[in-house]
């Protein structure tokens, strides 16, 4: 690619500025071979054109078009009536390298700064998020423990302090209730332990019974039972009839000799073989 190295603009200096003339405009270029090249790019016109800063201005609209192509290393001179040279633009190849090198750090430094603002809102989202489950987290808590959800005299909720402390103290008390209730499930299982146990013998008892030859026409029915029951609970009514009812003091007193007196072994004893002597019944 063809380097560019300067343009110059000639005119005559013959030419009367006040008349209408053509301002050329060249350029000289650089191969890849080093070999300078010289190109006729503008024929500028010149009307009504006085002074040499207007035929400065005139040579500046195409400077403006061959710079918009991008084109690097560019010295501008235009000769003017007396002779001399004018610089009209100077951008050394250099110089446009170093803006692009700047363009480079530019972008470099841009590209790190939106590097650490992604990281810095990323960090700040993991924050919020942390900070979000903890809340939610004590909120779930507050609700499950009874004694958080009280709140003191002041009205104001429970610190974070006070809601880790009565969860601790809730918990203790839950694994207590939990000692004591397993405690209390041993002892329902030993107790139904014992009573299959005494449920299987009076089983075998009843077996035994039932084995014996002729025990079942010795059986009695149900109406033979409730009439000895009867018997008995007449004969203890009878004897109750004697307590005194006057007042509790004499009630609990006449209760306690008649326990004493009519409800002891000996004495039912007695009672049943007379209420079975009554019923024809021998024991």
């Amino acid at each position: 690619m063809a380097g560019f190295e300067s343009f110059f603009i000639a005119l005559d200096e013959s030419i009367d500025l006040s008349d209408t003339a053509q301002l050329a405009i060249f350029i000289r270029s650089v191969d890849k071979e080093f070999t300078v090249i010289e190109e006729l790019i503008a024929l500028q016109p010149l009307k009504k054109i006085t002074t040499e800063e207007d035929i400065f201005n005139e040579v500046q609209k195409p400077f403006e078009s061959v710079s918009e192509q991008n084109v690097g290393g560019i010295d501008a001179v235009w000769c003017g009536s007396t002779g001399s040279v004018h610089n009209i633009h100077q951008t050394p190849s250099s110089s446009n390298h170093n803006s692009e090198d700047e363009d480079d750090s530019g972008d470099n430094k841009a590209s790190a700064l939106s590097f650490k603002e992604r990281r810095r809102e990323a960090h700040t989202q993991a924050e919020q998020k942390r900070r979000d489950a903890i809340k939610k987290g004590y909120d779930s808590l507050q609700d499950l423990v009874p004694t958080c959800q009280q709140t003191d005299a002041s009205g104001y909720k429970p610190s974070k302090a006070a809601v880790l402390q009565k969860s601790i103290d809730y918990i203790q008390y839950l694994l207590q209730q939990r000692r004591r209730q397993e405690d209390e499930r041993n002892a329902l299982r030993k107790e139904v332990l014992a009573l299959r146990i005494m449920q299987a013998n009076y089983e075998q008892i009843v077996k035994a019974q039932h084995s014996v030859p002729g025990h079942n026409e010795q059986r009695l029915t149900d109406q033979d039972k409730f009439h000895v029951f009867q018997g008995i609970m007449d004969k203890l009514f009878e004897s109750f009839e004697s307590v005194p009812v006057n007042n509790f003091g004499e009630f609990s007193a006449g209760v306690f000799n008649w326990l004493e007196e009519y409800c002891k072994p000996q004495s039912l004893r007695t009672m049943v073989h007379s209420v079975l002597r009554e019923q024809n019944y021998t024991p």
